[in-house]
């Protein structure tokens, strides 16, 4: 479920003018650029774009990314942007930036194919069958090939890959419960029990996301948060890629886990336009 609230009906051009004042003269009008796209969906806010360049032959992203700056301009590029782009853009900056290969798994797992198609053709080439059918007899063999493989530590074992990487999320998870059922431990607990290094902490991720993406997501918040300065990269990644589609299922689960609503959370670890924007995507007005 989104977080996200936009309107039914909302006028492109009139969107587009506002922005533009909002970016006229010596000051920026963040809380007007707030107001507006804080509020507008995918759809909607491609619509923007496309009514600000007709109207003032220029790009929005490009004006914004020259009005606004740090963690608040970061927000707002990330969210205008097209989700495929955006996805794109998350990638390219996790291979430039060594050591966040987790962000491409996760983006990976999360995705469903036709997405993943759209924006990782070059970096992901398996194409995943997303119907909910499964074979119990393939879970019950390959659940037995995964807990023989993490038993002598063959983690990069090609079957291990193969598994993780053309198998369905319904069969993923069938054959995921079946090694919890047959073996008395899950495999996500079965792997933090082995020293982490780059292929185990990627390991971990694929299957933390493709087991249930939404808990995963809560604990990266957790995290963020709860770092000694907060991982503002993190937070913004998770609230901008998920607003429109399961933010309010995360949310649920960060209060259950954590006693604190995540805006309320938010609003302790960060400031200004920056927080503004966050809350505005959350669902919850300043």
């Amino acid at each position: 479920m989104a977080s996200l609230i936009a309107p039914d009906n909302h006028v492109p051009a009139e969107d587009a003018e506002a922005l533009n004042r909002a970016c006229k003269g010596w000051g920026t009008d963040e809380k007007a650029i707030i107001s507006i796209l804080g509020h507008r969906n995918a759809a909607q806010r491609k619509q923007i774009r496309l009514a600000y360049s007709e109207l003032f032959q220029e790009d929005l992203v490009k004006r914004l990314e020259s009005e606004l700056t740090g963690d608040f301009e970061k927000a707002v590029y990330r969210w205008v942007l097209d989700p495929e782009d955006r996805d794109a853009v998350l990638a390219n900056v996790a291979i430039r930036k060594s050591g966040d290969y987790h962000v491409i798994v996760e983006i990976a797992c999360v995705l469903s194919s036709e997405e993943l198609l759209v924006v990782l053709v070059g970096l992901v080439t398996a194409f995943r069958y997303e119907g909910d059918e499964i074979n119990t007899r393939l879970a019950n063999s390959e659940a037995d090939i995964l807990h023989d493989a993490i038993k002598d530590k063959a983690f990069n074992h090609e079957e291990v890959i193969r598994i993780l990487t053309t198998r369905s999320k319904a069969q993923l998870m069938a054959t995921f419960n079946r090694y919890r059922d047959d073996h008395g431990s899950s495999i996500t607990k079965d792997l933090l029990d082995e020293p982490a290094d780059e292929f185990i902490t990627v390991l971990r991720t694929a299957i933390r996301c493709i087991n249930d993406h939404k808990k995963y997501y809560e604990k990266i918040l957790r995290n963020a948060i709860k770092k000694v300065g907060t991982d503002e990269d993190a937070l913004t990644r998770v609230i901008v890629t998920r607003a429109e589609k399961d933010l309010n299922h995360i949310k649920e689960i960060y209060y259950k886990k954590n006693s604190v609503a995540l805006d309320q959370a938010v609003a302790m670890d960060t400031s200004g336009d920056y927080k503004a924007f966050l809350h505005a995507l959350l669902g919850k007005e300043e």
